[in-house]
């Protein structure tokens, strides 16, 4: 019995050389990877970053086959050229300014930060704020109450601008339009009233552009009232878009104001107009003493525009 009791210990030999033979089984296939050429060695499609750079084909992206992005299209020039207009002879003090719709880009005469009392002008800016504000509150306007709007916009009406005025706090409308609009040289008149209301050319053309992006009117009325504007009829229809052809008069919305100042001995003439990509806006102060009446203004706005326009419209 002594001679067959195993050695202690004897029986964990085959464990230890297992153990040893897996370690330099590793120790192999590790060099095997440092080796250039083996089958084991790693290539850039098997490196993770390669992988998600070149998941299509295993390797590098061709950055010459890649597609160039499509270029922005070219803006088609607007129909005005900025230029100096003192060959135009008109009596009195004149601006105008342009405002590109697509770009915001202004341009305009010298003065054109310089104001004029705009007359039924603003009325565009009182009936947009009253309508506007109808709909902030839930209401929808009876339909007397848009048509006194239509009389507003296209009859230049006095006595229903001055109901609608006073329906959206007179002076405070003023503020809301310089805040609402980003004015920045128009003024609050003195009196308060609207008609004495301070615009530039410059913000005269703002104006146009914040009613037709629906600042103004809100997003439901902003389609009605730039059709109101197209609209626009009688004495109330000159100035800039009446140097456009006939057919293209009718895209064009706009409002004017004129009115005779006895306390300036002046005669105050104001065009505002948007069309497709632009929007603009022209101002003349006439001395009584230069004769022309209103008339002279209206045809002055008119033939501002004229002088403005490319060969090509």
């Amino acid at each position: 019995m002594a001679g067959s009791r195993r050695r202690p210990g004897s029986d964990r030999r085959p464990l230890l050389y297992s153990a040893v033979a897996v370690t330099l089984v590793g120790l192999m296939l590790v060099a095997l990877r440092l080796v250039p050429g083996s089958p084991l060695h790693p290539t850039a499609a098997s490196h993770p970053a390669a992988t998600s750079a070149g998941r299509s084909t295993g390797t590098s992206p061709d950055r010459n086959a890649r597609p160039e992005p499509s270029p922005s299209p070219s803006l088609t020039p607007l129909p005005f050229e900025a230029q100096d207009l003192d060959d135009l002879n008109i009596k009195g003090w004149y601006a105008w300014s342009v405002l590109d719709k697509r770009t915001g880009k202004i341009i305009g005469s010298k003065n054109m930060a310089e104001t004029n009392t705009t007359a039924s002008l603003i009325k565009s800016w009182v009936v947009a704020d009253y309508l506007r504000r109808a709909a902030e509150a839930g209401q929808t306007p009876s339909d007397a109450k848009l048509a006194d709007a239509t009389k507003i916009i296209r009859d230049s009406d006095n006595t229903r601008a001055e109901q609608f005025y006073n329906s959206v706090d007179r002076s405070a409308s003023i503020k809301r339009l310089i805040s609402m609009c980003d004015l920045t040289d128009s003024k609050v008149a003195s009196d308060g009233g609207w008609s004495r209301t301070l615009l530039s050319p410059r913000d005269t053309a703002r104006l146009g552009l914040c009613i037709d992006d629906g600042r103004a009117a809100g997003p439901k009325w902003t389609k009605w009232l730039l059709n109101e504007m197209r609209l626009v009829r009688g004495a109330g229809d000159f100035g800039i878009r009446k140097a456009f052809p006939s057919a293209e008069q009718k895209t064009i919305a706009i409002k004017n104001g004129w009115i005779d100042r006895q306390k300036e001995q002046e005669y105050h003439v104001n065009c505002l107009a948007i069309g497709d990509a632009w929007t603009m806006g022209v101002m003349v102060r006439t001395p009584f003493s230069a004769g022309g009446g209103w008339e002279y203004g209206m045809k002055a706005c008119e033939r501002i525009t004229e002088a403005l326009l490319r060969d090509a419209t």
